[in-house]
């Protein structure tokens, strides 16, 4: 049976890329080969300050893809950042999968993309490729995001996000009932 090869493609910002790179090692551990894609520009950042190199053998591969935008953008600007990287980096994977998938033994079998790149999914899902997405936030923020439209639906916030003020009951063993307004 062939190792299982995933391709592992963080969004390339603050807070996405240790999380995603802690999973690729503990998959490399388990004996998965990985390919971790970073863009051009956080490539460098990231395997220079990768201390745990050596110890995964041929198992991990660090490459990097363009985010189409020139090295001197500011890339602060996550709108700018990310229409480049819708505009660019698909056609970019798949040039990536098609290369590894004919130079290398251990075909691509899964792409595990940070939620923020669904692209990357799209892109897996054309090539016949299992898929995973990855949240690399809490829970709690995720559950928030997912909750977005239930809280205009259930008439809490508007459709521009504004709250409105709600009257809560709470019952306590310390008093019956207080009536408080929030604003949440």
């Amino acid at each position: 049976m062939a190792t299982p090869h995933a391709v592992v493609i963080p969004y390339p910002a603050q807070g996405h890329v240790i999380p995603i790179l802690e999973l690729a090692q503990w998959l490399v551990q388990q004996g998965v080969r990985v390919t971790f894609v970073n863009t051009d520009f956080n490539h460098e950042r990231v395997t220079s300050n990768w201390l745990d190199k050596d110890s995964f053998g041929d198992l991990m591969q660090m490459v990097s893809i363009s985010d189409g935008l020139e090295p001197r953008d500011d890339r602060s600007d996550i709108y700018k950042l990310t229409l480049s990287i819708m505009q660019t980096m698909p056609h970019k994977l798949e040039e990536l999968i098609e290369t590894i998938n004919k130079e290398d033994s251990s075909k691509v079998t899964c792409v595990i993309a940070d939620d923020c790149m669904g692209w990357a999914i799209r892109v897996a899902k054309k090539m016949g490729i299992r898929t995973a997405a990855f949240w690399p936030a809490s829970v709690a923020t995720l559950a928030s995001f997912l909750s977005f439209q239930k809280l205009i639906d259930d008439g809490i916030i508007n459709e521009k996000g504004e709250f409105k003020l709600i009257k809560i009951t709470i019952f306590t063993t310390l008093c019956n009932k207080n009536y408080i307004r929030y604003k949440l």
